[in-house]
């Protein structure tokens, strides 16, 4: 065995020579890689140390570099962290910290090696097993360890000293109770005099901090001693980010730091802390007017250096002022309208975003024709962003910027025609919403859309298509605003419309059908006296013979006209909404005839499904006006009235208007009484056994064969008990709607919505800008100064907001459980009494010799003590020891249990020997408040 292994030492193949063999391989890198993953699990096996260790660095190599799963060489790996030799446990502790996390199998047996690591006199191998266990500690690992951290936070090396505080945090976030131990000792670092240490205790209080920064406002007097006296920028930053959190909740502490932030402003060199201190006092100390200027001022200085880095910082924070200062993007917008054209596209976004701050309810229309000719001549990404920055501004807190609405229809038109456009899914949102919301554009959108849909090359665009969906659906809605409906069809129906999806396909056939309809209903109001005996010419030819037609002729001379045109007839060849012919009508029934003829075949359902219901609603037709046509000697006009009745039922189910509904609308209908909802509905057969499906005779228009269902036409009894019917659910939704009226938009003229809207404002101009830069520089300026209302300006239309808004409520937003354990314990360490912090340290130091806990304890009260003296005033040293002495006596005696003590007599006495037991912690604990997280911190004394 012993020879084998030296024969594998001999010739094993080092990490250097993987490497080199790798970057020979031109073409079967993946067959070497796999054939070293072989070599690698059979040496990792050896006995000698030395190959299982180059094994193990080799695995550790591919691992990192292409993720191969080394996690079968976990226990190798803790063999190898067994050797004496350095090199060894180097290559060990790297391997563990690549593979090893909480779920790790062997995980729990490196604890002894740990704990024999962080005790040993070489500086080196305590710094590789700090270094391990800052990533791979886990409760128990954090636990177990807290006593060896404690002792490496008072080392005298510094090196060590400066890790042991880095993993204390690690340690703190997964073992809080760690903190009843070593928080004493972390503070005392903030008080050493190498620049190091304190970098490294202020960057752990700094993420501390992050999470609840509530915890540590008693050591505020620390960090503002270092924020006056380091010169170290970096210790430093890390401050201005601690009182960044700390100042919002203490006002008396913004008061104390702000001077302090400024005079570092003024005084440093290093871009670094200069924009940390600029940050700083934008997003906390805001309401210091001085503060605020000297910081644009410095502001300025980022936007004109020619370092781009520089530049991109200064519009960040110059964003940030502009939310409560929009005077300092007035003073500076020359830089941010010409950053508009940099090359950087990080800092093009930035200047985009404080242009957009400038929008308001006056310059809307005008910043936005500028920013869409900015959008024409820039590459795709900015563009996009260009649109989703309008588009999302135009549209805050429902449209509450914009006043003519009709522009805002057209722009959305005009951005949907932008060669770049990929906002699609936005803009269809609002081209639906601004229709159901505000009534009166929807003349001007109808417009819009049908410009959309007439343009066949906007089909071969993948990103309009959720654009031309909209437009469908709102000239379908709105087809009475539309001028040349048979235009509208033949738009929906182009041979093109097969590039679209499905889904999209199936929107352009019912809005087509939505039309059809309403030009029907429309040519029956215009010609009431017209029979429909004339159809049948033209809506089946072919089909009649030459002796019906004779017949029919005369049949119109002998009994009478069959035709009859009324004063509102018109010309056939007029083709307008309001003019609509006999041959309009006819020519659009044979068009949609002729194209969804084919798609009554689709693969697709709901294309199949939608197509054969408008073909069967103009088979219905035929076959009335086919009755009535035969009739010889006595045309029927029942059979006219029949189809008339269809017409209109049809009509009036595509009349009813939608309108939008609130998220949280079924929420809030009320449950019926007796309906459980939760119930177990196990035994529902049991119950309902016996009841039958209905039969298919009891569904009228049901039959064997479609063709059938429509020669099987309905009689006039059939359709007045379905008018009935219909009726009869028109005033149930009625009554639902009078019920739960806030979800829904008026449609009556009775309702609190009148039908009298005001018209909207003329568009605005389509001539292109000039200069785009000179017209943004001179809107910013317009912008700022207030504008009197023209008394002769039209009103803004009526938007209909939902009565609790069109966001998702807050109370329904599941907020996610906080875990307070670490806060808790922070804040008994710096504010709990001393029995508390005696009996923590008991606990968590229980399984040291007597003679060891005791040195330990006693080390914890002076500690406490000296936390104590140092959260006084700093600027006088001579009173803090007798001023929190007094502080903590006072305390004392208003404590409820000592003054229970005092009155219970013997009780009292029970009561101190239960709080002296070493488990009365948790006793004490049961009486105070269950909510520490709550409970107000104390502010320090500097601060009054």
């Amino acid at each position: 065995m012993a020879g084998a292994s030296l024969m594998d030492t001999l010739f094993q193949r080092s990490l250097e020579d993987l490497i080199k063999g790798m970057r020979q391989q031109l073409i079967g890198e993946p067959a070497f890689i796999s054939k070293a993953m072989e070599e690698i699990r059979r040496e990792i096996k050896s006995t000698d140390l030395s190959t299982k260790s180059t094994a193990l660095l080799k695995l550790s190599y591919l691992s990192s570099l292409h993720f191969h799963d080394m996690s079968f060489a976990d226990f190798h790996a803790l063999e190898v962290l067994s050797s004496p030799r350095f090199a060894h446990k180097m290559i060990a502790y790297h391997a563990i910290s690549l593979s090893f996390h909480d779920a790790t199998p062997v995980l729990l047996l490196i604890t002894n090696h740990l704990r024999k690591d962080l005790t040993s006199t070489n500086e080196y191998e305590v710094s590789l097993s700090l270094q391990c266990l800052s990533k791979i500690a886990n409760v128990d690992l954090a636990r177990d360890l807290t006593p060896e951290i404690f002792t490496l936070l008072s080392t005298s090396k510094v090196c060590v000293r400066k890790k042991a505080i880095g993993v204390v945090l690690r340690v703190f976030w997964k073992y809080p109770d760690a903190v009843r131990v070593c928080f004493k000792r972390l503070v005392e670092n903030l008080e050493n005099s190498d620049p190091q240490m304190v970098s490294a205790v202020v960057g752990v209080f700094c993420e501390l901090a992050s999470k609840d920064p509530r915890s540590y406002l008693p050591l505020a007097p620390e960090f503002y001693r270092i924020l006056v006296d380091s010169r170290n920028n970096w210790v430093l930053i890390k401050v201005l980010k601690i009182f960044a959190r700390l100042a919002p909740l203490e006002p008396r502490l913004a008061e104390k730091v702000v001077e302090p932030i400024c005079d570092h402003m003024r005084r440093t060199v290093a871009k670094s802390l200069l924009f940390e201190c600029v940050r700083t006092i934008v997003n906390s100390l805001s309401e210091y007017e001085s503060a605020v200027k000297l910081a644009v001022v410095k502001i300025q200085e980022f936007l004109l250096d020619d370092d781009p880095n520089l530049k991109y910082l200064g519009l960040r924070a110059l964003s940030t002022v502009a939310e409560k200062h929009l005077w300092a993007v007035l003073e500076n917008k020359e830089i941010v309208i010409k950053s508009l054209s940099d090359v950087d596209p990080n800092i093009k976004v930035e200047s985009l975003r404080l242009v957009m701050k400038m929008v308001s309810e006056s310059n809307v229309a005008e910043i936005s024709r500028v920013l869409l000719n900015y959008a024409l001549k820039s590459g795709p990404e900015f563009c996009n962003k260009i649109l989703a920055s309008i588009l999302s501004t135009c549209s805050r807190n429902v449209y509450e910027i914009i006043v003519d609405f009709d522009w805002y229809a057209s722009l959305l038109g005009e951005m949907s025609r932008i060669p770049h456009c990929q906002k699609g899914e936005e803009i269809e949102n609002q081209l639906i919403d601004i229709g159901m919301r505000v009534k009166d554009v929807r003349p001007k959108l109808a417009h819009v859309c049908r410009g959309l849909l007439i343009d066949p090359a906007l089909l071969g665009n993948q990103f309009l298509h959720r654009i031309l969906s909209a437009a469908a659906w709102v000239s379908g809605e709105y087809v009475e605003f539309s001028r040349n409906p048979f235009e509208l069809v033949e738009a929906l129906l182009q041979p093109r419309t097969i590039l679209l999806l499905p889904a999209i396909r199936a929107i352009y056939i019912q809005s087509a059908f939505k039309v059809l309809t309403f030009c029907l209903h429309t040519y029956l109001l215009q010609n009431k006296g017209t029979t429909f005996s004339s159809w049948s010419d033209t809506l089946l030819p072919g089909v009649l013979s030459s002796d019906f037609y004779e017949s029919l002729a005369d049949l119109s001379v002998g009994n009478g006209p069959s035709v009859t045109v009324t004063p509102g007839h018109v010309s056939p060849s007029s083709l307008e909404r309001n003019d609509l012919s006999y041959e309009y009508i006819v020519n659009m029934l044979n068009l949609v005839e002729l194209a969804f003829g084919p798609l009554s075949g689709s693969n697709d359902v709901e294309i199949q499904d939608r197509a054969q219901n408008v073909l069967g609603f103009i088979d219905l037709i035929r076959e009335k006006v086919l009755n009535s046509s035969v009739q010889k000697g006595n045309v029927s006009e029942g059979k006219d009235v029949e189809v008339a009745d269809i017409v209109e039922l049809m009509h009036h189910a595509f009349s009813e208007e939608l309108g939008p509904v609130s998220i949280s609308a079924q929420e809030r209908v009320p449950l019926p009484d007796g309906l459980i909802l939760k119930e177990n509905l196990v035994d529902l057969e049991a119950i309902c056994g016996d009841i039958g499906l209905p039969s298919s005779n009891s569904f009228p228009f049901e039959s064997t064969s479609y063709k059938e269902e429509v020669g099987n036409s309905l009689s006039n009894l059939e359709i007045k008990e379905g008018l009935e019917q219909l009726n009869e659910s028109t005033s149930l939704l009625a009554e639902h709607r009078k019920r739960h009226g806030l979800y829904y938009l008026p449609s009556d003229k009775s309702e609190t919505i009148s039908n009298d809207y005001p018209l909207a404002n003329d568009p605005m101009s389509q001539d292109n800008a000039t200069d785009d830069t000179n017209d943004l520089l001179k809107l910013a300026e317009q912008s700022f100064v207030p504008r009197r209302k023209s008394s002769h300006t039209k009103p803004r239309p009526v938007v209909v907001k939902l009565d609790n808004g069109d966001e998702i409520p807050i109370a329904s937003r599941k907020s996610e459980p906080k875990d307070d354990s670490l806060s808790d314990a922070v804040r008994d360490v710096l504010l709990g009494s001393e029995a508390i912090i005696r009996t923590s340290s008991q606990s968590n130091l229980s399984d040291k010799p007597p003679n060891k806990r005791k040195g330990k304890e006693k080390q914890h009260r002076d500690i406490h003590e000296e936390l104590k003296e140092n959260l006084v005033d700093d600027r006088n040293p001579s009173s803090r020891r007798s001023r929190h002495r007094r502080h903590g006596k006072e305390r004392r005696q208003r404590s409820p249990r000592k003054k229970n003590a005092e009155e219970g007599g013997d009780n009292g006495q029970k009561e101190k020997q239960k709080s002296s037991h070493p488990h009365g912690r948790h006793r004490q604990r049961a009486d105070e408040p269950s909510n520490v997280a709550g409970q107000t911190s104390e502010v320090p004394d500097f601060l009054l």
